[in-house]
């Protein structure tokens, strides 16, 4: 097995680490009313679990988040080069940043480091105390609106299952599951753009919060609606671990260019 191989392999055990993530988030809201986000799960099951379990989602995680940004870069997953394959890439990229972050602090909490607090709440502060650090905090809110629109659009559309297997994509229960999922993660994407542009142009971090934030701003019983959304988003990507299609990165290949430009 080449390394492009291994990494695609890998991505699978990550796609399964963002199911197992999502669905302890969904449980917890659902179960306790205690809101949590994907880096507080990661917290949570580092509790219960230890370094093992720890390693395993570091690994799965690290993972996903290069392939994303392969994807970003390269076009793995042949987007297109129009708006909306844009838009994918863009996605994407964020999305591989979010991950590779997350990783580093399964990787932080094996070796016996406190939990970080709201990341979107501190990247807010840290912002505003730049000059004309509100415009940047709006900035960060739009992004978020679009990519909250984004998902919405594809629970509408069910883009999402061009991805699977032709036999899986066209189960039922897969597909609802997909469209919860997405659905719940957009609206998560719209309060946290909502309550960041709130925090711009107040210039008050403490107004930010990312999903745990959001999920505690939702009055019962939109909460626990919200919170079904994730787990079923959770267990789609369970089935987006066995079930999808994924292009190798052309690792290799990327190497021997960069190495023919020296």
């Amino acid at each position: 097995m080449d390394t492009s191989s291994r990494l695609t392999a890998l991505t699978r055990i990550g796609f399964a680490t963002r199911g197992v993530l999502y669905i302890v988030v969904a449980l917890l809201i659902v179960r306790t009313g205690r809101a949590e986000d994907p880096s507080g799960a990661i917290a949570y099951l580092g509790q219960g679990g230890g370094q093992l379990l720890l390693g395993v989602i570091a690994i799965g995680l690290t993972a996903y988040g290069i392939w994303r940004l392969a994807d970003a870069a390269l076009d793995v997953e042949r987007h297109g080069a129009d708006r909306h394959g844009a838009m994918e890439r863009i996605g994407a990229g964020v999305s591989g940043a979010i991950h590779l972050l997350l990783a580093w602090q399964a990787v932080q909490l094996m070796r016996g480091a406190a939990s970080s607090g709201d990341g979107t709440q501190e990247g807010a502060r840290t912002a505003l105390q730049l000059p004309g650090g509100w415009a940047l905090v709006l900035l960060g809110a739009a992004v978020l609106a679009v990519l909250g629109t984004v998902q919405l659009v594809k629970a509408a559309k069910g883009t999402f299952l061009r991805y699977l297997d032709g036999s899986v994509a066209r189960r039922a229960w897969v597909r609802w599951s997909g469209r919860a999922g997405y659905a719940a993660r957009g609206l998560v994407f719209l309060i946290s753009s909502y309550l960041l542009a709130r925090a711009g142009l107040e210039e008050r971090a403490s107004e930010a919060g990312g999903m745990a934030r959001a999920l505690s701003w939702l009055t019962s019983p939109f909460d626990l609606i919200v919170g079904v959304g994730l787990l079923a988003f959770g267990l789609f990507s369970l089935v987006e671990a066995r079930h999808r299609r994924l292009h190798d990165v052309p690792i290799e290949g990327a190497l021997r260019r960069a190495t023919r430009w020296r």
